[in-house]
């Protein structure tokens, strides 16, 4: 599994794959941060993580990440419903802008 790919620059172009990140022996010190650097902090790990996930077309692979609960699962489903009650919401507030003439919209008529 790679976390990704680049071209190199200068003469020829060489293609490299990340299969890892640096082995360092420091860890950040999370401890300290401020809340603006702790949010870039969990992005970037959850960008990497994410990343090398999506490399994985292994199902063991997977399976042993997310562990025996259902809570990917469960998490999942309750994104697709409160997805699916913002969409109804969103669209009531469109339709209402739309009978109130703040927002033009051809009806296709």
């Amino acid at each position: 599994m790679f976390l990704g790919w680049y071209s190199g620059s200068g003469e020829y172009g060489f293609h490299f794959y990340v299969r890892q990140l640096h082995d360092a022996k420091i860890k950040p010190v999370v401890e300290i941060m401020g809340a603006a650097e702790l949010i870039r902090y969990a992005n970037l790990c959850g960008r990497v993580l994410a990343r090398a996930q999506a490399r994985s077309d292994d199902a063991a692979v997977l399976t042993g990440f997310l562990g025996k609960s259902t809570s990917f699962e469960e998490a999942l489903a309750d994104f697709g419903v409160a997805y699916a009650d913002q969409n109804e919401r969103d669209h009531a507030a469109q339709l209402e802008a739309i009978r109130a003439g703040r927002v033009e919209a051809n009806m296709g008529e």
